[in-house]
């Protein structure tokens, strides 16, 4: 439903006739459209497992966690995504919602593994790692809504290689000086 209508017309009204069930029932289950819409998405995308997985190098937890049901190869459809991007800079509720349940258990499991990694020393000091973790979803979003490429688990191992185990290496840029 959602990616038919879109984040803005779609209501609890709606969910509730087509599910055959009172608002009433939704709302126990739910406290307002954002998080059903999150928890849907979520239930849809999978949830990563809360135990970071332990293969014992960078390269290995990468594609355990973001690969297969709970990657970034599973599919949502892009209409859904596309409706919650532009709904998340305009709906306070939704952004709240979305980083509560669906970012942040995302990003927890990502800095879990890479300070493991930092640990190992498969990440050199002084890499920014929010930075480097947000490569892979950055470059999986740009493939999939922009370009319209499908991405699967071929494509993120390619992205892990060629992108982000190499800047889990670089060293630090000399910072600029102001020109005077």
């Amino acid at each position: 439903m959602l990616a038919e209508v879109g984040y803005d017309r779609f209501t609890m009204d709606t969910v509730a006739m087509e599910a055959r069930a009172s608002k009433a029932t939704l709302y126990r289950r739910w406290h307002n459209k954002a998080a059903l819409v999150v928890d849907a998405v979520s239930r849809a995308k999978g949830m990563p497992n809360p135990d970071a997985p332990s293969t014992g190098s960078l390269r290995g937890d990468l594609l355990a966690t973001w690969c297969g049901r709970e990657g970034w190869s599973a599919s949502v459809p892009m209409s859904v995504m596309c409706g919650l991007m532009t709904a998340l800079h305009t709906d306070d509720e939704l952004k709240a919602a979305f980083h509560e349940g669906f970012l942040g258990p995302r990003q927890a499991m990502a800095r879990k593994i890479f300070e493991a990694a930092r640990a190992r020393g498969e990440v050199v000091s002084g890499v920014d790692l929010d930075l480097v973790m947000s490569l892979l979803p950055a470059i999986c979003v740009q493939q999939e809504l922009f370009l319209s490429r499908s991405v699967d688990d071929a494509f993120v191992a390619r992205v892990i290689d060629t992108v982000v185990l190499p800047a889990c290496q670089a060293s630090q840029p000399t910072r600029l000086q102001p020109r005077s």
